[in-house]
């Protein structure tokens, strides 16, 4: 699996991947234009996952790269296939950017109450639920409420070590 910054070119497959019917009721989608705009926005950035040159396997979309407040919302992420561990990795290299590369104090997302497969994992990695936008979307004749979650820095970092620690068998106290 290959991370890199998103082209003008991958917008065409970004676009069949949040259209795919069997995601319509768990990711927003956009029209091809808004997604060349928002690409050239220097407050967001794109992020795909390839799993062979060309393919996208998935794609993170953060807005607010510019915030005096250093927000960063992960605005959208979406994986071809799901279940396969693609989605996990995709977060964890959208995040560490986010506070590594954009220096963001904080992340925060917001996912249909009804996704209950990403809320797991979006709780996994340590976003905490902050509390639900009640029929905040529109769709399909119907409103839908979201999920606001999100992950401090200091969380983040701290989980990162702890998970460091576990995997090499060392406690804090180790120095």
């Amino acid at each position: 699996m290959r991370f890199r910054s998103a082209t003008a070119a991958d917008i065409v497959q970004i676009c069949v991947l949040e259209t795919l019917p069997e995601f319509r009721t768990l990711v927003g989608s956009w029209p091809e234009e808004q997604h060349r705009r928002m690409l050239a926005d220097p407050g967001a950035a794109y992020l795909v996952a390839e799993d062979s040159p060309g393919e996208i396997a998935g794609f993170a979309i953060l807005q607010g790269l510019l915030s005096e407040h250093r927000q960063v919302e992960l605005k959208r992420l979406v994986v071809r296939t799901p279940n396969e561990g693609v989605g996990k990795k995709l977060l964890a290299e959208a995040v560490e950017r986010a506070f590594g590369e954009h220096h963001a104090h904080r992340i925060f997302l917001d996912v249909f109450v009804t996704n209950e497969r990403a809320r797991h994992v979006y709780e996994k990695f340590g976003f905490r639920k902050e509390g639900i936008m009640r029929d905040a979307v529109y769709r399909d004749g119907n409103y839908h409420s979201l999920v606001l979650m999100s992950l401090l820095e200091s969380e983040y970092r701290l989980e990162s070590e702890t998970r460091t620690n576990e995997a090499t068998g060392r406690d804090r106290s180790d120095g």
